[in-house]
């Protein structure tokens, strides 16, 4: 080995360093930007679910209102069914008399 190749072997040494280092460099950047798209994409999941549990509790309580309003106008007929019947039972008997 001469002068000559000593120098030239050392900056071969040098370049791997360089190389590796940014290999590690890159590595690096590669593990952040998957964590960071990670994060990003569970903070979407998350406001979905949370979006379609708001969706769905709006959906229970407006059938819930329409149950209410169900049984509210049931009642109603009810009570004009029950006076009709009435109105019936008497006419019936007041026909009977007749005859």
């Amino acid at each position: 080995m001469n002068g000559r190749e000593l120098p030239a072997l050392l900056m071969y040494d040098t370049d791997w360093t360089q190389v590796v280092g940014a290999a590690g460099l890159l590595t690096l950047l590669i593990v952040v930007v998957t964590v960071v798209a990670w994060q990003i994409g569970a903070g979407r999941r998350a406001r979905m679910l949370l979006d379609r549990e708001l969706w769905y509790r709006k959906l229970a309580e407006d059938g819930l209102a329409v149950q209410q309003s169900t049984e509210r106008q049931l009642a109603e007929l009810t009570e004009r069914l029950a006076a009709v019947q009435a109105r019936m039972d008497s006419i019936e008997r007041i026909l009977e008399q007749v005859e």
